[in-house]
């Protein structure tokens, strides 16, 4: 039987374990990324674990997301990601640079490897043909102290694309026809690897979109082949030595095959407050919107701006709306400008900010009170935006060019006629803005004030017991656990401070609760814990004592950062049994043995639930130690 793409290159990097679904693979990681949100707390647990220099062929520390400089904590962070870098042998990407997702894929991606980002939009890189993989930073530290990455070998589910994409409809469109077909929480445990003969007609940008945003279904990761088109977008980078032909065997099967044809699509939008919540602009026409923001690592690649830019030209953003547009990289915003094409941005009227996150986090740009803004990002969750009751809908680049010209949600296709645009044979390259890698073990590490030691968390001990500080509903965010904005993401390296601020827009009184507790439990239902890479949301609940998380079903990177700091992840044997805990009710939980299913007592109820622990060995080791770091740091004795 053939292999897909996804298969032959777990086949080059796999170090341990049997490429079975289901069976714990570990994998060799050839590259890491970390940005500034995730890279400080990353950067402090690998210096913990003693090692000198990374090991990785490659590893890369971006400055992306909080960027704003309020205060000293966010400048002492960047200087801090730095000096580290100067000392470990990491290239370091200055603030203004741009994206992580985006510089990457311009400047460092090749096809075959494997990346590993403390961010969850890391997989925006399978569309140069690798394979990337979004965890908390912790994993990423591990890699580049040299160990394997762990994981459950997922399914690789084929997605075969045919036809062409119609005028005004474009790949944002197609991955949020993905999320309509597999939810938010269908790709758990699959790798999405798209094939067909409608690949070729996307660019690799486009793919990029495509991968970036297969996050949002659960997925591990999402990869496309790298063929003549990834060829193409290499030597326009100026690094055509780094293509390889990498395709799927003809005889290949994939565990399931969703087909779209590619000239079937039609603009689409997700409605608050979900990635998959899907419905056709066109039946959403008139709806009148506040603002439109343009940008974020799934659309601000030179393609979209220029869509973007030609579609603007002549014409003037509408006076009820505010329109911001932000670049992914200093590359796209310099052949903009070279080329003409920045000047109808600025003409319009649109608000062009820096080359970074900026709103899709939170980071600025909130909406007006009950506002409606369209945003061609990759997540609409409730309150992300900075205001809570805000309706965020994510776009393409099209449709948010025809809503900032008419003042409301429009189909593109009434634009008129589709503009032609013509991607450069050479781009302008632009990495004055990168510090290249170099070790120097005398370099002096500079932490400000704000940054704070890791945590030292003790062995788990074979009892637990303690009170349900919390019960939720079904898709809990990251961003619900510990939310993002300027002021909770400024404490990102301050354990003790951001910590005050877990499930803070869930239940104001959380965090005193948990202390005058001494921890406890949390419990929640489906697909707990799904969004960003941020391990803040398991390290600050382990920090205050959360001992364990009952839920029906978790999100895989969350589940992974719960296991690395310690909190035992279990899942009810019976779903219904979510029914028979209440918050306020007392558990008691022996574990004397990590085996499968665990009776878990509910002192208040006096009723017994089955609980299932489904962990690897390794897993296991990192619980009973108290964490990942410290079975890493044994190992260095």
């Amino acid at each position: 039987m053939g292999k897909s793409v996804t298969e032959k290159i777990f086949e080059k990097h796999l170090v341990d374990g049997k490429m079975s679904t289901g069976e714990e693979v570990g994998l060799k990681i050839d590259h890491t990324l970390t940005q500034d949100s995730t890279g400080t707390m990353a950067y402090l647990e690998f210096e913990a674990m003693g090692i000198s220099q990374v090991k990785t062929q490659l590893s890369l520390s971006f400055v992306d997301h909080n960027m704003l400089q309020n205060d000293f904590r966010n400048a002492d962070d960047h200087r801090y990601l730095q000096s580290v870098a100067a000392k470990y042998g990491i290239v370091f990407s200055r603030p203004g640079n741009g994206i992580c997702h985006q510089l990457y894929l311009e400047r460092f991606a090749q096809p075959g490897v494997t990346l590993l980002g403390s961010d969850s939009h890391t997989p925006t890189a399978g569309g140069m043909g690798m394979i990337a993989i979004g965890a908390g930073g912790l994993d990423v530290a591990a890699a580049m102290a040299g160990e394997p990455f762990y994981l459950e070998m997922p399914d690789v589910y084929g997605i075969n694309l045919t036809g062409k994409l119609a005028p005004f409809v474009s790949a944002k469109d197609v991955v949020l026809e993905v999320l309509k077909k597999l939810t938010v929480k269908g790709g758990v445990n699959k790798i999405l690897e798209y094939f067909g003969s409608g690949v070729k007609t996307l660019s690799v940008p486009e793919r990029g979109t495509i991968t970036n945003m297969g996050t949002e279904t659960g997925a591990t990761t999402s990869i496309f082949p790298s063929d003549e088109v990834t060829k193409q977008f290499l030597a326009s980078q100026g690094r055509e030595s780094r293509w390889m032909e990498l395709e799927a065997d003809k005889d290949v099967r994939y565990s399931e095959v969703l087909d779209i044809d590619l000239a079937k699509v039609e603009p689409l939008l997700a409605m608050p407050h979900s990635p998959d919540n899907i419905k056709p602009v066109s039946e959403l026409e008139g709806t009148l919107v506040d603002q439109v923001c343009i940008g974020s690592c799934t659309n601000s690649s030179l393609r979209d701006l220029k869509i973007v830019s030609a579609l603007l030209r002549g014409k003037k953003v509408h006076e009820n709306l505010s329109l911001t547009v932000s670049a992914g990289s200093r590359q796209v915003m310099e052949n903009l400008a070279v080329t003409g094409e920045l000047e109808p941005l600025i003409q319009s009227g649109a608000r062009i900010l820096e080359n970074s996150c900026g709103p899709c986090i939170g980071i600025g740009q909130a909406p007006t009170t009950g506002a409606v803004s369209l945003r061609t990002f990759n997540r609409n969750f409730k309150g992300r935006s900075g205001t809570q009751d805000a309706k965020v809908y994510l776009t393409s680049p099209e449709t948010a060019v025809a809503a900032a010209i008419t003042g409301k949600i429009t189909d593109p296709r009434k634009l008129g006629v589709f503009p032609e645009i013509s991607m450069p044979e050479k781009f302008i390259l632009s990495d004055a803005m990168f510090i290249p890698a170099g070790v120097n073990p005398n370099a002096k590490v500079i932490m400000g004030p704000n940054i704070t030691s890791l945590p030292q968390f003790q062995s788990t001990p074979s009892l637990l017991k303690g009170e349900v500080l919390l019960k939720t509903g079904d898709n809990i965010t990251t961003d619900d656990i510990l939310p993002g904005g300027t002021d909770i993401m400024s404490l990102r390296s301050n354990i003790p401070e951001i910590s005050k601020y877990i499930f803070h827009r869930v239940d104001t009184t959380f965090y005193q609760r948990a202390i005058q507790k001494q921890g406890g439990f949390i419990v929640g239902a489906e697909n707990y814990g799904q969004g960003s890479s941020r391990e803040h949301a398991a390290l600050a609940p382990r920090y205050i004592g959360v001992k364990a998380v009952i839920v029906k079903s978790f999100a895989r990177i969350h589940m992974a950062n719960l296991i690395n700091f310690g909190i035992l992840p279990l899942t009810f044997a019976d779903k219904k049994d979510y029914d028979n805990i209440e918050q306020g009710d007392i558990l008691e939980l022996e574990i004397n043995h990590l085996v499968e299913t665990l009776t878990l007592k509910n002192k208040t109820k006096t009723i017994e639930i089955k609980v299932n622990l489904n962990l690897s060995k390794q897993e296991k080791e990192q619980i009973k130690a108290g964490g990942k770091l410290a079975v890493i740091k044994n190992k260095q004795k």
